[in-house]
């Protein structure tokens, strides 16, 4: 019980870098609306700095899984905190939108590290029968980390309308997204800190030809017998592919890695295709779409932190006893239907503004300029918004939408916010956290660190994508039509889940390798 435990305890301590994937991505959902303000953002632009960690976490995955077949795992790792540290406390401070985006930019080579290096750390070390269950701990950990940043958000939006003294003197009204984003340096140097105490991959030091370390540090959480086959193992699969080493980015598209390749590939996408990313990074923009103003946007989005833990926490009880493939059948039939009834809430919204309405607005906003919009019905978002630009001019409009789209939308916002909770719960409890762990599980391990970077810079490009056209996608094809596309894209996805993954659970990673690699 005890050896259970420490090999729990490393791989917790080892997912910390989930954590603070999860808190710095989703983090800047309640910094969009500040920062478009103060530094008079485009829609791109807006995108820009939302997609700008995901462009650099995209280039390190390009290198990550090399570079820690080199230096090692926990290494890499390492680097990865201090990355995070730095990132956090220059965009707290960043004086202009550039500065910003370079502090985002940094952060995200540490998004990119942890996001390939924890799981495949933690894959190496657990045993077959809770592989999928601790590789698990990294997708959890993210969620936890979304579900902090959109708590944290909301409370310092409340604490900048505090009267307290002590919150006044922090000045958390004039520097809130300030305060949100400068937060993340405190789990980031406990991570650093904390991985002092972890050992390094056993199979990582075979792959080395340091055999006696890892065997000690293997013995550490098994018995002797069963950690020396693990090394016999190890040494087998290294020396069937010896030759390959040679040559590994050629060996990657070679006939006999195909079919795991092209698994690795469409997973990779549908994660991300799918909209999640739009979802956690543009959460009150979303919400305040639907009309309920910018406070309940705030809080609602914990609503979806919530959720994703939730069903993150099921999914990980589930992995190890029902598979992978039943899980990312059920989840992304969840997604499919829940695109659709978004899209469907979206396309029945109607935008009158009436004359009780208009008196309700913000002083700021010339109640006479709007006085052509009484009575008038528009029937989607976005020629809404584009007559009323065009009535109030595009900087009032950008300071005040929230409060205009609420006086004048007539929409289910109940269905909105259960559809946006049932996608996100859908999300959670199958491509979420099975990716990783079918990442983790498919690829043989001389070429696993090029493999997981290749398939993880393909699902992070995409993010990338996804994240910077999300506000252009909503200012010129409007709410119903981005997420029909999303729909789209997960039912091809389900379709290829249907007819071409096999399950993996319940067998080591050389059993898998001499199955899915001819």
């Amino acid at each position: 019980m005890e050896k259970k435990n420490s090999i729990v305890l490393i791989a917790l301590i080892v997912a910390l870098g989930g954590f603070l994937m999860g808190f710095d991505a989703s983090v800047i959902s309640g910094v969009n609306k500040f920062i478009e303000i103060e530094f008079d953002l485009t829609k791109l632009e807006l995108g820009w700095a939302v997609a700008s960690l995901t462009l650099t976490a995209t280039l390190a995955m390009m290198v990550a899984g090399p570079i820690s077949d080199v230096l090692g795992r926990k290494k890499v790792l390492t680097y990865a905190a201090i990355l995070y540290t730095v990132s956090a406390l220059g965009s707290a401070v960043a004086p202009s939108f550039l500065l910003l985006v370079i502090a985002r930019m940094i952060g995200g080579l540490g998004v990119g590290a942890s996001l390939i290096i924890a799981p495949m750390y933690i894959a190496e070390v657990a045993p077959p029968e809770r592989r999928g269950q601790m590789v698990s701990f990294n997708q959890l950990n993210i969620v936890i980390g979304i579900s902090v940043a959109f708590f944290t958000n909301y409370m310092i939006l409340q604490l900048g309308q505090s009267e307290a003294a002590w919150a006044q003197s922090l000045k958390f009204d004039e520097y809130n997204w300030r305060w949100m984003l400068g937060l993340e340096a405190i789990p980031a140097i406990l991570y650093f800190f904390a991985l002092f105490i972890v050992p390094k991959s056993p199979r990582w030091l075979a792959m080395k030809g340091k055999y006696d370390e890892a065997l000690r540090i293997m013995t550490r959480n098994s018995n002797r017998e069963e950690a020396q086959k693990v090394i016999n193992s190890v040494k087998e699969s290294l020396n069937d592919g010896s030759q390959k080493n040679k040559t590994p980015l050629r060996e990657l598209f070679k006939p006999a890695l195909t079919l795991v390749l092209t698994i690795g590939i469409v997973i990779g996408v549908l994660q991300q295709i799918t909209g999640i990313n739009s979802v956690f990074f543009y959460a009150p923009m979303i919400f305040e779409q639907s009309g309920i103003g910018t406070d309940a946007s705030f809080s609602q989005a914990i609503y979806v932190g919530l959720v994703n833990l939730v069903f993150t926490l099921l999914a990980i009880f589930l992995i190890d006893k029902i598979g992978r493939k039943p899980l990312l059948i059920f989840g992304v039939s969840g997604i499919v239907l829940t695109m659709f009834l978004l899209s469907y809430g979206f396309s029945e919204a109607t935008y009158t503004l009436t004359n009780e309405s208009i008196a309700t607005l913000p002083a700021e906003i010339n109640k006479d300029q709007l006085a052509s919009f009484a009575g008038q019905t528009y029937t989607d978002d976005v020629s809404f918004k584009t007559a009323l630009r065009e009535t109030l001019g595009k900087e009032l409009v950008q300071n005040f939408e929230s409060e205009l789209i609420t006086a004048a939308v007539s929409i289910n916002s109940w269905l909105i916010l259960i559809c946006i909770l049932g996608f996100v719960a859908s999300f959670a409890i199958s491509v979420g956290p099975v990716m990783w762990v079918l990442f983790s599980e498919l690829f043989p391990l001389w070429i696993r660190g090029l493999a997981i970077s290749f398939v993880g810079l393909i699902n992070s490009a995409v993010s990338f994508l996804v994240q910077l056209v999300f506000p252009w996608e909503l200012e010129n094809f409007g709410s119903s039509t981005t997420f029909l596309i999303y729909g789209v894209f997960a039912i091809l996805g389900l379709l290829f889940i249907i007819v071409k993954l096999p399950e993996t659970k319940g067998k080591s990673l050389e059993e898998l390798e001499k199955i899915l690699v001819k």
